[in-house]
């Protein structure tokens, strides 16, 4: 055999005539005499289990293969594996090297997500690590992906547990850095529900809608799951002839009339005001709730 050449074989995504295509680029650590490389292309089949899908030989230091949505679609994880070879003597053989496997299709970016019902908004980039080809003359150079969210917890389903900046992104062509082909980005917020219900398990879905491209047209991108911690929620009272109790459990009374300000957040826009009113009559100076305006 010939000894191992460290051709270190690395899989990038590229556009080929408007097509996408993966490039497997490989070459010896140390130049020699010319050899062959037999390249095999596979994809990850069922977990620890691959599945040929092409092979050529050629004497250039990389190959392609097209995304044709039949042999190799979205959702694939690829690898292709080298084998170099003399020029006339097949039977010495180098040893065949592997890539690492390439992730075909949309990412979430993190893959999984922890948040708190604090109100704080929480980045959830969506990314191709493929590039976005343009298969017409107009303005049809983007995949639009509808985002959804869904909450696990329940038998019945009931509303999610999250809330989204926006109902759906468009992933536009550029050019390929790192994994990222096009990437757009929401804010996940969790929602603030008053309810002491435990920590839940939503997800969020990204399914691509009306694609022109027929590479995208039956893919169903990988869901995202985000838990949401619960947090106890503060409560504070004002009730009949007003007895108002606050947020830290102390208790008042106000007999007074007029229209004031019973909580005003400092952190966010949110504030309640109470109207009081004379209810006592003649007998008695007492005031009463009549009116409340919140925002």
């Amino acid at each position: 055999k010939l000894p191992s050449l460290g051709l270190q074989p690395v899989i990038t995504p590229e556009l080929v005539q408007g097509r996408v295509h993966l490039k497997c680029s490989y070459s010896p650590a140390s130049p020699g005499p010319p050899v062959q490389y037999r390249v095999l292309w596979s994809r990850l089949s069922s977990p620890g289990k691959r599945e040929q899908v092409h092979q050529e030989t050629t004497p250039q230091p990389f190959s392609h293969v097209e995304m044709d949505g039949a042999d190799l679609r979205l959702g694939d994880t690829v690898f292709c594996t080298v084998t170099a070879f003399r020029r006339g003597s097949p039977e010495q053989q180098s040893l065949p090297e592997d890539s690492k496997g390439f992730y075909a299709g949309i990412k979430f970016l993190p893959e999984s997500l922890e948040i708190a019902e604090d109100g704080k908004e929480h980045d959830l980039t969506v990314l191709s690590t493929v590039p976005i080809a343009c298969p017409g003359q107009d303005d049809s150079c983007k995949i639009t992906l509808q985002l959804s969210t869904e909450d696990l917890g329940k038998s019945t389903p009931g509303p999610p547990d999250i809330a989204l900046s926006a109902c759906q992104v468009d992933l536009l062509p550029g050019p390929c850095s790192g994994s990222s082909c096009a990437a757009a980005t929401v804010t996940a917020t969790a929602v603030t529900d008053f309810a002491q219900d435990g920590n839940r398990v939503s997800r969020v879905s990204a399914r691509p809608a009306a694609p022109r491209d027929l590479l995208w047209r039956a893919y169903m991108p990988r869901d995202v799951k985000v838990t949401v911690r619960d947090l106890p929620t503060g409560n504070c009272y004002s009730f009949t002839d007003p007895h108002i109790i606050t947020f830290d459990g102390w208790r008042y009374e106000s007999h007074k009339i007029g229209t004031f300000l019973l909580c005003r957040s400092e952190a966010r826009p949110f504030e309640v005001h109470i109207r009081q009113w004379d209810c006592g009559g003649h007998r008695s100076a007492t005031a009463c709730n009549c009116g409340v305006a919140a925002r």
